[in-house]
């Protein structure tokens, strides 16, 4: 059975406002929210051995900030343009590419791809009722029913959704 751990991005920040969103780097609440995920996971022991990722600013950033935490070797990280803003049905093409050796692989992208993906994979009845689904460095933990190839046809069970607000605040910000 493989795992598939969904990373909503951190906060990014606003205040310059020359900047593409591409371009928006995290903010404040934005880092300390992406190492307070990265400790939970590595408590978790949810260590990813590929990170798929969006090479936006605030993805990078927030990769980094994982990776740090996790001890997780540069060369594991992968970044994909076709993640960045992308539907769910580029993102399981994505996936479908994963060499099936691989157990855990982390996505790490934006709001609503991700949010269709969880809402097309899993079954209703793992789905919590919450208007916001996957929050700005939340992460969704699921378990695949097949190979890497055929995820596109796959059902998922939702084991958690984590959200940095519902853990200890006293992670270290980084700069």
């Amino acid at each position: 059975m493989h795992q598939l751990l969904l990373l909503r991005h951190a906060k990014s920040s606003h205040k310059d406002k020359s900047l593409i969103d591409f371009d928006r780097p995290l903010s404040k609440r934005g880092r300390k929210d992406s190492v307070r995920i990265g400790d939970w996971l590595k408590d978790q022991g949810l260590m990813p051995e590929l990170i798929i990722s969006s090479p936006a600013k605030r993805a990078q950033q927030t990769v980094k900030r994982i990776q740090n935490s996790l001890g997780i070797d540069p060369g594991a990280i992968q970044w994909e343009d076709c993640v960045y803003d992308a539907s769910v049905r580029t993102l399981l093409k994505t996936l479908s590419e994963v060499p099936e050796e691989t157990g855990i692989v982390m996505l790490v992208g934006h709001h609503e791809g991700l949010e269709s993906m969880i809402l097309r994979m899993s079954r209703w009845s793992d789905i919590p009722a919450d208007p916001k689904l996957i929050p700005t460095a939340a992460v969704a933990h699921l378990e695949i029913d097949g190979p890497w190839s055929d995820i596109r046809k796959c059902k998922a069970s939702l084991k958690s959704i984590t959200r940095p607000r519902n853990l200890t605040r006293d992670a270290k910000v980084c700069a």
